[in-house]
């Protein structure tokens, strides 16, 4: 059985309470128009996604093992700030009010920008030579 760790759990915890404050400032700037496209939730998703790459490929490539930078900017942070859920009801909502092209687009440029955003934070990570 692992051993209870409470640094790594105050670290999520402090991480998440920060991304999610993050969130929360960007959400309250625009409220949800089910015609309109969600630039609040669609950019912290994508911020989210190439942070996440950023850190997670520096934290276990070119840093020294942690046992609290992974948890507190990878679960903590990026979990509090991305929301894949806030995304699901914005999509449900496109299509209950017959914005199907908008809907799919979204859905679309929001997997794709992040799976982008990922790729292009690791590139940028490893192209970094390492001191030694």
């Amino acid at each position: 059985m692992p051993k209870f760790d409470g640094r790594e759990l105050a670290a999520v915890f402090v991480g998440g309470a920060l991304g999610t404050l993050a969130r929360a400032g960007l959400e309250a700037l625009a409220a949800p128009d089910p015609g309109r496209w969600p630039w609040p939730t669609f950019t912290v998703n994508i911020v989210g996604a190439f942070l996440l790459g950023y850190f997670v490929t520096r934290l276990l490539e070119r840093l020294p093992v942690s046992s609290y930078r992974r948890p507190l900017l990878g679960t903590g942070l990026c979990g509090g700030l991305t929301t894949f859920s806030t995304m699901q009801v914005e999509t449900i909502a496109m299509l209950e009010h017959h914005h199907y092209g908008l809907a799919v687009g979204y859905t679309a440029a929001s997997i794709g920008g992040g799976l982008l955003a990922v790729y292009v934070a690791t590139a940028t990570v490893r192209r970094v030579r390492v001191r030694r």
